[in-house]
């Protein structure tokens, strides 16, 4: 497999902002492996994810190379079904692992960077291009990962997150503590 091939059946989900990041995707049937994936961390697009996952051979072989690495990760088609799951160590041990990935190989962990990178998500404090991170919301669990602070310069690679919550979707204490605790380590970033 090479990030070159294509995948085919390329479909975007409206409710996600690709029109908005990628809108000269919109119309394409087919995405290089690079793009299929720098779109789907970006958009959180789990129409494009699907694409993805059927180009590499299914949900349950996408899961068993994973778990080779990170043995409590589990992906599902639903980005909302509970079973989509990891424990907060290994979120961060994979981030480690992109960042460090790219430093060695650059043209490797692009696609993956690109989508960290394009990603909104803005927080009051923090500048956009001092934010790189990927978010994860269930009912019950939040979860934000990825970098924080100038990409070239030393920045914090983090993983915050919890779980056990009352409904988020109506309750959002949770993810307002989130927010200060990003706040609260860039403010560290910047003492540094």
């Amino acid at each position: 497999m090479k990030w070159d091939d294509l995948v085919e059946e390329i479909s975007f989900n409206l409710a996600e902002d690709s029109k908005e990041l990628y809108p000269h995707f919109q119309y394409r049937i087919s995405l290089p492996l690079r793009e299929a994936v720098e779109v789907m961390i970006a958009c959180h697009d789990s129409y494009v994810a699907k694409s993805i996952v059927s180009f590499c051979g299914g949900w349950g072989k996408v899961n068993k190379s994973i778990q080779s690495y990170y043995s409590t990760i589990n992906v599902t088609e639903d980005p909302r079904d509970n079973d989509n799951k990891a424990q907060l160590e290994q979120a961060l041990d994979l981030m480690v692992d992109v960042f460090q990935g790219y430093q060695r190989e650059p043209p490797l962990w692009t696609p993956i960077i690109n989508g960290l990178i394009r990603q909104k998500g803005n927080i009051d404090g923090i500048p956009m291009h001092h934010l790189n991170h990927r978010t994860g919301c269930l009912e019950s669990v939040v979860v934000d990962i990825g970098l924080i602070g100038d990409f070239n310069e030393d920045p914090f690679i983090f993983a915050v997150g919890a779980t056990h919550l009352p409904n988020r979707f109506g309750d959002q204490v949770a993810d307002f503590k989130i927010l200060e605790a990003m706040g609260l380590l860039y403010k560290e970033y910047e003492k540094k």
